[in-house]
């Protein structure tokens, strides 16, 4: 068999099993409830990319260009499903997909490269990752999720394979701001690859940062300077808004935080395969690679970082969700070096098939686990966001002003006027995120007609409110939340 055709089969493997692999997601979801997202999130997203295919600009109301939306990229390449009239879910689906399935194949490549000699099994890492639990979630999560992942995979592959275009490094990471700010943070292990192989002479290293800092301008100024004429800042409003809603969060312990984000990755079959990350790094010191750990390093700093200024966890870690496919692949490149299906020793043959068998199985059970709570995800954002915005379209008034923390679904399917009290397309709302007398003082300056929230969120400012509507379904409640609701605001009833 010739080495293109064992690629070509090899590609086909992961083809078949990624499709395969989302569309049963997808049918779970239908099973349940609908098709749909599992966050509202994904339909600010979509707002924005309907209003730049339909009228060629930047905004999510009209009239008020705004920088929402964290990852540009991945709006723009939401857009082709509108100009082609294919619906969000099954366009952004696709698009999932290409990308869950070339994730994947990078990581396969990326440890071909990294363990010399590679062995016949490598494969398998690439498939480990494919029907990773959080993967697939992602993939079918109308966010740009995956499209991070696949990035942070190619980036490393480029690393360690083509350490010699740095030009091609900076632009990867430049091209990676576009679709998640924090992608920045790859500039720590580029530094220290290269800081820990160089041996040219002080000048050839100058000229190498230097153009690695030229491709990342090509794609990090242009960044700065959208967001700058947008919305007067240099980063995006949701990157200011996400840390002052959950600032409260940082009063925790920060111990506390590192745990529970670097134990969202291991959730799954990453838990099966942290031994192996271990005997990665310990096989790394003893070859005396030092810089085999730049991927080692870079999943601790950003894990850290985001443990430090953005401590959530919610919607099942997905801003850690990036380094999944680097701690899979560290995982898999050390069981492969460890284990030993025919070993002499009795203890070290038993031990591999059960390190093995155990990773198959929990690999399976999160796949079917992932499955059923990507569906009730999406029941919950159907039954009550979609729900919501869709009565706030039939019985109000199109010039009526909404107050609402949860703005995807509203903004997409009722197209009103809104005021944001997330403050993601309003960040005049950011320094009151927390306080109720004055978001009630500021939506009484705005003139606001109806709010809409989880009653429990704004307990004050419901409390003071006409009760108009509220969902009736049971997926919020028996998830542990409540139902949405629609209070008529009358501004001289406000008693906090």
């Amino acid at each position: 068999m010739s080495h293109s055709t064992s690629r070509l089969q090899q590609c086909l493997l992961f083809c078949i099993t990624g499709v395969a692999a989302v569309l049963f997601y997808l049918w779970r979801s239908l099973q349940v409830y609908s098709m749909g997202f599992p966050l509202d999130d994904a339909w600010i997203h979509q707002t924005y990319a309907r209003n730049l295919a339909i009228s060629g600009q930047w905004f999510f109301q009209a009239g008020a260009p705004s920088t929402g939306s964290t990852a540009p990229l991945w709006t723009c390449l939401l857009v082709p499903g509108y100009l082609i009239k294919v619906s969000p879910e099954i366009w952004s689906a696709v698009l999932g997909t290409l990308l869950l399935i070339s994730t994947a194949w990078m990581a396969f490549r990326w440890l071909e490269l990294r363990m010399e000699p590679a062995p016949a099994l490598v494969i398998i890492s690439g498939l480990v990752v494919l029907l990773d639990w959080h993967l697939l979630w992602a993939a079918v999560s109308g966010m740009e999720t995956l499209a991070a992942c696949f990035l942070v995979i190619a980036f490393f592959y480029l690393l360690e394979g083509s350490p010699q275009k740095p030009f091609l490094l900076g632009t990867v990471i430049g091209l990676g701001v576009w679709i998640r700010p924090d992608l920045i943070t790859l500039l720590l292990p580029l530094a220290a690859a290269t800081l820990l192989k160089w041996k040219d002479g002080i000048r050839s290293l100058i000229a190498y940062l230097f153009s690695v800092a030229a491709g990342l301008c090509v794609f990090v100024v242009p960044y700065l300077w959208v967001n700058k004429v947008l919305s007067d800042a240099w980063w995006p409003s949701t990157f200011y808004a996400k840390q002052a809603e959950y600032a409260v969060l940082r009063t925790l312990p920060l111990g506390r935080r590192i745990l529970r984000q670097f134990s969202q990755p291991l959730i799954g079959a990453g838990g099966i395969l942290l031994p192996g990350i271990l005997i990665n790094v310990g096989y790394t010191l003893r070859r005396k690679k030092w810089y085999y750990l730049a991927p080692h390093l870079w999943v601790l700093a950003y894990l850290t970082l985001f443990a430090a200024q953005l401590p959530v966890t919610y919607q099942h870690g997905r801003y850690a969700m990036p380094v999944v496919a680097v701690v899979l692949s560290l995982g898999m490149s050390g069981f492969l070096s460890a284990i030993r299906w025919n070993a002499n020793q009795f203890f070290l043959r038993i031990a591999s098939r059960v390190w093995a068998v155990s990773g198959i199985l929990v690999l399976l059970v999160f796949v079917l686990k992932g499955s059923q709570v990507f569906a009730q995800d999406v029941a919950i954002i159907e039954s009550e966001m979609v729900v919501t915005a869709n009565w706030i379209t039939k019985n109000t008034a199109k010039d009526d002003l909404i107050a609402a923390h949860d703005i995807g679904a509203i903004g997409y399917f009722s197209e009103r006027k809104l005021l944001d009290l997330a403050g993601l397309i309003s960040p005049e709302v950011i320094p009151i995120l927390r306080s109720e007398p004055d978001l009630a003082v500021y939506m009484d300056e705005n003139e606001v007609d109806y709010l809409v929230t989880f009653p429990e969120w704004y307990p004050d400012l419901t409390a003071s409110a006409e009760l108009v509507f509220h969902t009736d379904t049971d997926y919020s409640v028996d998830a542990g939340g409540e139902n949405m609701a629609v209070y008529r605001w009358d501004s001289a009833a406000f008693a906090p």
